[in-house]
């Protein structure tokens, strides 16, 4: 029980200690929010609008002053308010937030599709044509950046076949066909880097559990290789690679920005980017928050799901 309440604790820590760098970075950045609010046309506003602007939004306060506050707001369940129109930063949050973790979603869900079936049959099929083409072509997509892909796919897809669109976004409830015809490129496109890395690891999990004691006891038994495959050697080797997909769902929460911009998908990253071209303290600093705490909770879960079965690790 003291190890979990540990992980716990800790796992609290980072996401306060990952806010608080975050409140702390966004303040360096060059730029007045207020100046940013008043310029129009590119003419430098008036000083004295600028001030008052500044004592309204609270940011001639002292630094601690406004930290101080927003820890008070959090200790609250509030994020604070945009400086732009003063809009709860929650509420910002969760009508985009949806949006990225669909994006995820479809994203993990293809690569699982494409990614464990390919690395079984590289496994199956270890040094021959089959297994090094399959390697060759993860390499070249886990190695290829994603706005690189995204660009491709538009203009190979949408530009010069014109089977789909360039982008864009309609609520499922509008139009569920459309909707899903709009996620599908994004989806795919981070989705084939994220299956690169997949059918890796079932590659290398699944020859690992194939060279293990309890699979050649199966064969001197004389299971079949399809039984030994799936029932001993697929089943033990799919718990590093569920690890692999659980962390890497986290790590792409704060990797969707350049996605999000190439389609127009307005999601949660695409936000934050608009937020910090404006110095829109609140909503940086807020989602920010949130991606840290959405990607601690699932290494968590990791953690506390390998203590429940490994005691060892525990200890």
């Amino acid at each position: 029980m003291m190890w979990f309440a540990k992980r716990v604790a800790l796992s609290l820590l980072l996401v306060w200690m990952v806010a608080t760098m975050a409140f702390g970075a966004i303040h360096l950045v060059p730029g007045d929010p207020a100046e940013i609010m008043l310029s129009e046309g590119g003419f430098a506003p008036d000083p004295s609008a600028v001030a008052a602007l500044r004592e309204e939004l609270g940011l001639d306060r002292p630094l601690v002053e406004q930290y101080a506050d927003w820890l008070r707001g959090l200790a609250r369940g509030e994020l604070g308010h945009s400086l732009l129109d003063q809009e709860p930063v929650d509420e910002l949050i969760g009508r985009r937030l949806p949006r990225t973790l669909e994006l995820i979603l479809a994203a993990t869900v293809f690569a699982a599709l494409v990614g464990v079936p390919l690395g079984v049959l590289a496994a199956v099929r270890r040094g021959g044509l089959l297994d090094r083409t399959l390697n060759g072509f993860a390499a070249v997509f886990d190695g290829m950046p994603v706005f690189v892909i995204a660009t491709l796919m538009i203009l190979v897809l949408a530009r010069q076949l014109e089977w789909v669109s360039t982008g864009g976004y309609v609520p499922f409830a509008e139009n569920p066909s459309a909707h899903v015809k709009l996620l599908m490129m994004p989806a795919i496109a981070i989705g084939l880097g994220f299956a690169a890395v997949v059918l890796r690891m079932t590659r290398a999990a699944v020859l690992d559990t194939l060279n293990r004691d309890f699979v050649r006891t199966a064969r001197s038994k004389g299971a079949s290789p399809l039984r030994i495959l799936v029932h001993h050697a697929l089943r033990n080797a799919l718990m590093p690679v569920v690890t692999v997909v659980t962390l890497h769902m986290g790590a792409m929460l704060g990797g969707t920005v350049l996605t999000e911009f190439v389609f127009n998908w307005p999601g949660i990253s695409s936000m934050m980017v608009d937020a910090v071209n404006s110095r829109d303290y609140p909503v940086v600093v807020g989602t920010l928050f949130v991606i840290a705490a959405i990607f601690v909770a699932l290494n968590l879960a990791v953690d506390l799901l390998y203590g429940m079965i490994d005691p060892r690790v525990r200890a």
